[in-house]
C-alpha cells in the first residue's frame, strides 16, 4: 500500500518526537511519504494532488480537526468517488478531534495509530456521509466555492465564538476549553439578535422557519466534546443520514442558561429542546439565509461573513480507513 501522510506541525497534542514516533509505526506497514504542512490550505493541495495521481491508496491526516478537513476538501476536489479515491485515516493530534472521536478512534495519537494499523491489517473500513456548503444560486455569496465539511457547521452565534477564538490564537493564546467558554460569554455579551435572529431556514415543500439566532448544521454525534464529555446538539445526526439541524429562535439570558444546560447535560436520546429550539433530522438540502451578514464556520474553521448558505447532505461520500 502506498500512503501519503500529512503532518501538521502545528497540532497541538503531538511533538516532533511524538510525530517522528507516528511515522515510524506507519511506515512499518506501508510505503508511506510523511509531509509536513508549511500553510493554511497545504493539507487541501497535498490531498488533492493525492487524489490525482492516481498512485496513492492512502492519505493518513496528523493533526486536528482544521488538518482533516483540508485533507477531505483535496480528496474530493473533482467530487465524491469513494471507490476509485484513496481512503482517509486519521490519527488525532489536535485539542477536539471530532472527527476521529465519532468515528470510534482513541483521543490519543499513540493510541489511535495503534488502532488504525489494527484496521489495516483486517481491512477495516466504512464510507461516510458528508456535508457540503456552497453559495445560493441568486444571492451575493452565488460564487463562494462550495466546500466539505465532516463534523459540523455553523451560521451565527457559535460561528461567531470560532472567530472569536481564532482571534486569539492569533495573539499567541492556547486553544483550550476555558478559552471557548470564554469567548462564548463575550459573543453572547454582544450578541445584537439574542432576541430576535435574522436566520432563515428553507426547504422544498416546506413552510419556512424564520427569526433564528443561532443555527448549528450536524454530521455526526456528538457536536463536540468538553474535554472527555460528548455533547449533543443532533443526537440523532449520523455519518448514514443526511444532515440535522439545531436552531434557536431566542438567546435571552433565560433561554442561553436553559440551553446551555441542556447540552451540557444531553446524552445520545436527548438533546436541547423547548418552544424556542428547532431539531430536524436527515435533511438532503436546505439553505439558510439571514437579513445580515453572519459568521460562517466548518469543522471549527472560522470563514468569514455569509448572507446565505445552501447545504446538502451527501451520503457515502469518503472512503475511512477505521
Amino acid at each position: 500500500m502506498r500512503a501519503l501522510l500529512v503532518v501538521n506541525p502545528a497540532a497541538t497534542t503531538t511533538s516532533a518526537r511524538t510525530r517522528d514516533v507516528l511515522i515510524h509505526a506507519l511506515a512499518s506497514e506501508m510505503k508511506i511519504e510523511a509531509v509536513t504542512t508549511e500553510y493554511r490550505g497545504h493539507a487541501r493541495d497535498l490531498a488533492r494532488q493525492a487524489a490525482e495521481s492516481k498512485d496513492i491508496d492512502l492519505v493518513v491526516a496528523l493533526g486536528g480537526d482544521g488538518t482533516v478537513n483540508e485533507v477531505v476538501n483535496g480528496l474530493l476536489h473533482q467530487g465524491p468517488d469513494p471507490d476509485r479515491l484513496p481512503g482517509l485515516a486519521v490519527v488525532p493530534g489536535g485539542s477536539t478531534n471530532v472527527f476521529a472521536r465519532a468515528l470510534g478512534l482513541p483521543n490519543e495519537p499513540v493510541e489511535a495509530t495503534g488502532a488504525l494499523l489494527d484496521a489495516l491489517r483486517d481491512g477495516g473500513q466504512r464510507t461516510v456521509g458528508l456535508g457540503l456548503a456552497a453559495g445560493t444560486p441568486g444571492t451575493e455569496d452565488e460564487a463562494v466555492p462550495s466546500r466539505w465539511f465532516t463534523f459540523c457547521a455553523g451560521f451565527g452565534f457559535d460561528a461567531g465564538v470560532i472567530g472569536r477564538v481564532e482571534q486569539q490564537r492569533e495573539r499567541g493564546k492556547r486553544s483550550t476549553h476555558a478559552l471557548y467558554m470564554r469567548q462564548a460569554v463575550r459573543q453572547f455579551l454582544g450578541e445584537p439578535h439574542r432576541k430576535g435572529g435574522t436566520i432563515v431556514l428553507e426547504r422544498d415543500g416546506e413552510d419556512p422557519v424564520s427569526d433564528l439566532v443561532l443555527s448549528i448544521v450536524c454530521n455526526t454525534s456528538p457536536w463536540t466534546y468538553l474535554g472527555n464529555r460528548p455533547v449533543y446538539a443532533s443526537p440523532k445526526a449520523s455519518f448514514e443520514t443526511g444532515l440535522d439541524v439545531l436552531g434557536l429562535s431566542r438567546m435571552s439570558t433565560a433561554a442561553v442558561a436553559r440551553y446551555a444546560t441542556q447540552l451540557l447535560t444531553s446524552s445520545p436520546e436527548r438533546g436541547p429542546h423547548g418552544k424556542h429550539a428547532l431539531s430536524l433530522h436527515d435533511l438532503t438540502d436546505f439553505t439558510l439565509h439571514s437579513k445580515v451578514p453572519l459568521p460562517l464556520q466548518m469543522d471549527g474553521d472560522h470563514l468569514g461573513l455569509r448572507t446565505s448558505v445552501t447545504f446538502t447532505g451527501v451520503r457515502r461520500a469518503l472512503r475511512v480507513i477505521v
